[in-house]
């Protein structure tokens, strides 16, 4: 079993002869484990042993320091939402991600895992019915960054400001939102 423990670089790929690597096609939701096990294309075993966080996208390139493999987004169940209204498309993938929806977003269309509560609640949308159409397909996935950024598990954030100059309210306030 190889042993995949780097992930190059756009500059080390760019000077890589890819003529003999192998592929590795996996869905997000193994591209966001940094360690797991997991079968290449031609059948070769490999286990991946890469810096925790690390989220691998589609044309990457991993190595075990011999062998190079290059990774494919699978085609997985996914939702598409395509609509050539601007407006429309920005109010769908503010309503989606409103829910944390993690989301690819392209011109004219928008992509996230299958879901059909979230299909039926887009076609819902004041001017959907008429101007986007939903499908469920079969389709790579490749969310925005951000979506899978610390390994795709539960989070929260709090924000923190100091002021050095007073300006009409307290020097010192924090707030913090839980999700």
């Amino acid at each position: 079993m190889i042993e995949l423990i780097k992930k190059l670089t756009a500059h080390d790929v760019s000077h890589a002869d890819l003529s003999a690597a192998k592929t590795l096609s996996l869905p997000i939701d193994a591209r966001i484990k940094s360690r797991q096990r997991v079968t290449l294309e031609d059948g070769t075993e490999a286990g991946l042993f890469l810096e925790r966080g690390t989220l691998l996208r589609g044309g990457d390139v991993i190595t075990d320091g011999q062998t190079l493999v290059v990774v494919k987004a699978a085609d997985e169940t996914v939702s598409t939402v395509r609509c050539q209204d601007p407006l429309l498309l920005a109010k769908i993938a503010y309503h989606l991600g409103n829910r944390h929806v993690p989301l690819q977003i392209e011109p004219g269309w928008l992509r996230f895992q299958h879901d059909h509560v979230l299909e039926d609640m887009v076609r819902q949308l004041p001017g959907a019915a008429e101007a986007a159409e939903v499908l469920c397909e079969q389709a790579p996935f490749e969310p925005e960054s951000g979506a899978y950024q610390q390994g795709g598990g539960h989070h929260g954030h709090s924000h923190g400001h100091s002021h050095g100059d007073s300006h009409g309210h307290s020097q010192e306030h924090t707030h913090s939102h839980s999700h």
